[in-house]
């Protein structure tokens, strides 16, 4: 099993991300700009998980998973940058813009996505996934009915995320290229949307057409 740093693990998603990671074998390691704050999160989460701060963890981990607020991630990122060495990146960002978070709000760049990579550098093992996944379902032990979509230019990358997705129980699906990010992004101010119009708990995605387990190609 792998050792995986969830940076900003202490939110929501990042929790909901370990939590489901921890309990399919995975040691987790929680991280947080306070390490006593990743330290209480990961005893919550149990199975074996720790803490500590950002930086530190993202130090001999096999993926490094960011999930913080799209404010963070550019510090975040350059925190951690010098520290994850070979590590697969798995980039959560989706640039929300408070208060107007139900409106498409893509950066500059195109993506926060090619943002990180930016930030990151060319020879940083970076994949884009979980923009679509509501954080409150999956931090559940029930079957979340929606596909997670995975980018990557990194194609070893990208299957190895895609095969983590599927221990979380959830259905992983490739998206190409790391610069698709941006369909997935800018979904999530959609789904925000349909979850206040309809009432709705958690909107996801499926894809229909595909077969029930699509390869992880």
């Amino acid at each position: 099993m792998s050792r995986i740093a969830v940076v900003g693990g202490t939110g929501h998603l990042g929790a909901a991300i370990a939590k489901r990671l921890a309990k399919a074998g995975h040691h987790i390691v929680i991280g947080s700009r306070a390490a006593e704050s990743a330290q209480k999160a990961a005893a919550e989460i149990g199975h074996g998980a720790t803490g500590g701060a950002n930086a530190d963890i993202a130090a001999g981990a096999d993926f490094v998973i960011v999930t913080v607020p799209y404010g963070a991630q550019a510090a975040t990122l350059s925190e951690i940058k010098d520290r994850v060495g070979s590590a697969i990146v798995v980039d959560a960002t989706v640039p929300l813009k408070p208060p107007k978070v139900m409106r498409v709000q893509l950066p500059q760049a195109g993506s926060a996505a090619l943002e990180a990579q930016a930030i990151l550098g060319e020879g940083v093992r970076l994949v884009s996934a979980f923009h679509s996944v509501a954080a409150h379902k999956l931090a559940t032990d029930e079957k979340v009915d929606c596909d997670v979509l995975v980018f990557s230019d990194d194609i070893e990358a990208r299957k190895a995320v895609m095969e983590l997705v599927s221990q979380m129980d959830l259905r992983p699906v490739a998206g190409g290229a790391l610069a698709n990010a941006a369909a997935a992004e800018a979904l999530t101010s959609i789904l925000i949307f349909l979850n206040k119009t309809y009432s709705a708990d958690g909107a996801g995605i499926r894809f229909t057409g595909l077969t029930t387990a699509p390869p992880i190609p």
